[in-house]
């Protein structure tokens, strides 16, 4: 009588799904670094604060640069206070007619120079709103210890 040993198959590295894994990373990566680009295009000394939290960025958010001299610049584009209220109140109407939400879904950050002018500021912030944007954010950085 013969014995037979059921010894299970040698196990193989499927190299597939190693590569298909790879490949989302990269892609993950590629995309997140492009965000985070577009935030920093400016050379901005955003203001400290103890308070200021990190908040989690979405796709789909604005980010508002305000330079120390007043100038308005949204993804490497110089507008005016005008130009801006109208640049959202387009993206607002796009959303809405998409479905996703209008002004209440729609993210705004501002990143302003810390030795700018308030009052421009607080123009840019109303521009936003007269937009009917109202999910609004400020870019702040943690002081040195």
């Amino acid at each position: 009588m013969k014995i037979r040993h059921n010894a299970p198959p040698p196990a193989s590295f499927q190299l597939a799904p190693m590569i298909d894994i790879v490949f989302l990373l990269l892609i993950f990566f590629l995309v997140t670094w492009q965000l985070s680009e577009k935030e920093t295009e400016i050379d901005i000394s955003v203001p400290t604060s103890t308070e200021g939290a990190d908040s989690v960025r979405v796709a789909n958010e604005i980010v508002i640069n305000l330079s120390a001299d007043g100038t308005i610049t949204v993804n490497d584009q110089a507008y005016t206070k005008a130009e801006l209220r109208s640049k959202l109140e387009a993206i607002v109407a796009a959303a809405e007619i998409a479905g996703k939400g209008g002004a209440d879904k729609q993210p705004v950050r501002i990143r302003t120079d810390g030795s700018g002018d308030n009052q421009t500021l607080i123009d840019v912030v109303s521009e936003v709103r007269k937009a009917g944007i109202w999910n609004i954010g400020f870019a702040v950085k943690a002081p040195k210890n």
